[in-house]
């Protein structure tokens, strides 16, 4: 392995770990003649390069332009043959070909968890290895501060857990697991209320729901709204153990979404 090739993957690992968007273009083929070797690299970010290049300036500024597009899209990967005179205005004649690869974890998936005790603690540190936006609520800060630190975890520290549901955007995945039922109850009136939630489920039992259900009836819920609660949160795997509910729960919330996106 060269040095650039272990710069270059220097530079994608330091991009990975902080978890900043970037696009990598490399050159695929060329006809003609063009200003740089078939291989070359180039990592972007944010309209600049990071890394590496593919050719001259006026191909760098093209890639650069097509790349601010493609990296907000949920494409993969993207291949562009590109003519040098026509295309991008240079005077040498020639094709060039193109790979960009989208390393964007850019996601309309949010999801917001309400308590950060343990269970929540394990579904955290699951959730972060997808592609998703989360935020949890608590009042706790002791257990606010056991949070990894993520640039796609949100931490609200607040005494008025249920009035955060109006701050959650519409398409907004809602899972209370908080310390206690007296908790929970606010949380789910307000959400199944605004009837705008593709998912509002809360940990616990059969049991647990009738005596939610009948208590948000108590409250003045309509009863159609009742449908949309989910309880037990979680696949119907696995023991009681924090990690496997965790585990439970996510696959959930991976079934609903898929389903959603069809």
């Amino acid at each position: 392995m060269s040095n650039d090739d272990f710069s270059f993957y220097e530079k994608v690992l330091f991009l990975i770990n902080r978890n900043i968007d970037f696009v990598i273009i490399t050159l695929t083929d060329i006809k003609g003649s063009a200003p740089q070797n078939l291989g070359a690299k180039m990592i972007v970010s944010n309209n600049e390069i990071l890394f590496g290049t593919v050719g001259g300036g006026k191909i760098e500024n093209h890639c650069l332009n097509f790349s601010v597009e493609f990296s907000k899209s949920k494409e993969k990967t993207a291949s562009r043959t590109w003519n040098l005179q026509k295309d991008i205005g240079m005077t040498c004649g020639g094709h060039v070909s193109l790979l960009f690869e989208n390393f964007s974890k850019s996601s309309d998936w949010n999801i917001a968890i309400f308590g950060a005790g343990h269970v929540s603690q394990a579904l955290v540190r699951i959730l972060l290895s997808l592609n998703c936006k989360l935020v949890v609520i608590e009042e706790r800060g002791e257990w606010l501060d056991l949070l990894p630190k993520d640039n796609n975890l949100k931490i609200i520290k607040t005494n008025e857990l249920s009035e955060y549901v109006h701050e959650l955007a519409d398409n907004t995945y809602i899972v209370s697991i908080t310390k206690g039922h007296s908790f929970d109850l606010p949380i789910l009136f307000n959400a199944l209320s605004l009837n705008k939630f593709p998912f509002i489920g809360v940990i616990g039992s059969i049991s647990k729901r009738n005596a939610i259900e009948r208590e948000l009836k108590d409250l003045g819920l309509d009863s159609l709204l009742l449908k949309n609660l989910i309880c037990p949160v979680g696949e119907k795997f696995g023991t009681n153990d924090p990690a496997e509910i965790a585990i439970s729960i996510t696959a959930q919330l991976l079934k609903y979404r898929d389903a959603v996106m069809q």
